[in-house]
């Protein structure tokens, strides 16, 4: 488990690290930070994360001194394509992307490549091309295997130690997947499924509805709405008015446990607590937004994946420092990102899982969120 602020300390110090394949413009002399422009490209304001991301790379970088063109694409492919264009058109020294769909923005990239303009994919994957220059993501397999185990726990077949629990089973659970155009669904799944496929095997967990491929479960545009539409779907075909009972739900994000939480809550679900006759399945998550924080500090979400985007940002922010100047970014992975064309370099920020009795430790104490914005689960 790695401390925010130490995390926060290795990001910003800014270490050497391998060499990420050349950098952008070696031999020439660098522009001045403050005669170049950044184009930043995240996928919608609909998740907190990509507002809160957005936030700190723009700050970051206008704190390096450069000029930033900051852009949502609102979950559509071809917006984006157009305000990538367009950041192009108006002169963007180096792009940072995080595209809705892995191929949907090649021919962008060939554009830019033909422009000497460096690229940065950002915590979404670009497939399928030879042109982006280095990769800063946090290691979405062990958030998935983290997901997981975040799940045993919740229903004691594991100790947090990593120790066996005294919880034998059957419990019933489904799956749930992120968005299938986003490379990081793929990994955040199969992590995931690297911990929980022995307990399927050996009887522990049983996945009632047989939904256990990620082009079954996966959930579009990573939405809330389709996450409870699929869970009232799931519900009604197996578990409501037959006997059996729901234990536990492995979802991917934040937001999916939202919606899968309120189809749950409308089938009768609750808190041990409540006045609702059946107990809470064990619910899991990502991006610790501060609504479902709150939930799991309400007893209703069992867990989620802390993934500090200030620390993401201020990698980012390094990272097309050094391209921009020529440099090679600093990278700690050279072999598990494969695009289809190349090995893109990159550098995995650590994650931490959240559950209730460490909200004050790893969030609050660190400043992430306040007390009062966790009390009242929202920012303002």
């Amino acid at each position: 488990m790695f401390a925010t602020t130490a995390v926060m300390s290795l990001v910003l110090a800014g270490c050497a690290g391998g060499g990420a394949g050349g950098g952008a413009g070696a031999g020439s002399a660098p522009k001045a930070a403050s005669d170049t422009r950044i184009g930043v490209s995240l996928p919608s304001q609909d998740e907190e994360r990509w507002i809160t991301d957005g936030k700190a790379i723009k700050d970051g970088l206008e704190k390096a001194g450069y000029q930033v063109d900051l852009q949502y694409a609102n979950n559509d492919i071809p917006t984006q394509q157009r305000q990538v264009d367009q950041m192009m058109t108006k002169g963007a020294n180096l792009l940072i992307l995080a595209p809705l769909d892995g191929t949907a923005l090649a021919p962008q990239l060939q554009q830019a490549a033909g422009s000497k303009i460096p690229i940065v994919s950002y915590d979404r994957f670009v497939r399928n091309s030879p042109n982006v220059n280095v990769y800063v993501t946090f290691d979405n397999f062990k958030v998935g295997a983290q997901q997981a185990t975040s799940l045993l726990i919740g229903l004691g077949v594991l100790n947090k130690d990593g120790t066996e629990g005294s919880a034998k089973g059957p419990f019933n659970i489904e799956l749930f997947g992120g968005s299938l155009d986003d490379n990081n669904a793929t990994f955040v799944f199969n992590g995931g499924m690297s911990v929980l496929q022995k307990y399927i095997d050996n009887g522990t967990l049983v996945v009632k509805s047989g939904q256990n491929k990620l082009s079954q479960v996966a959930t579009e545009n990573w939405s809330q709405q389709k996450a409870q539409e699929r869970m009232d779907n799931l519900l009604t075909a197996g578990y409501n008015g037959g006997g059996a009972k729901l234990d536990g739900v492995l979802t991917p994000n934040d937001n999916i446990a939202r919606g899968v939480i309120t189809a749950l809550h409308n089938a009768g679900y609750g808190p041990t607590l409540s006045s609702q006759p059946k107990p809470m399945p064990v619910t899991t998550g990502q991006d610790a937004e501060v609504a479902s924080i709150k939930s799991i500090n309400d007893g209703v979400q069992f867990s989620t994946v802390f993934k500090d985007t200030r620390a993401l940002a201020a990698q980012a922010v390094k990272a097309s420092q050094d391209l921009l100047a020529g440099k090679d970014p600093e990278i700690n992975d050279t072999k598990s990102y494969d695009n289809g064309s190349k090995i893109v370099p990159s550098f995995l920020v650590p994650i931490q899982p959240i559950y209730k009795d460490n909200i004050k430790s790893a969030l609050i104490d660190s400043g992430y969120y306040t007390a009062e914005q966790v009390a009242a689960g929202r920012l303002k």
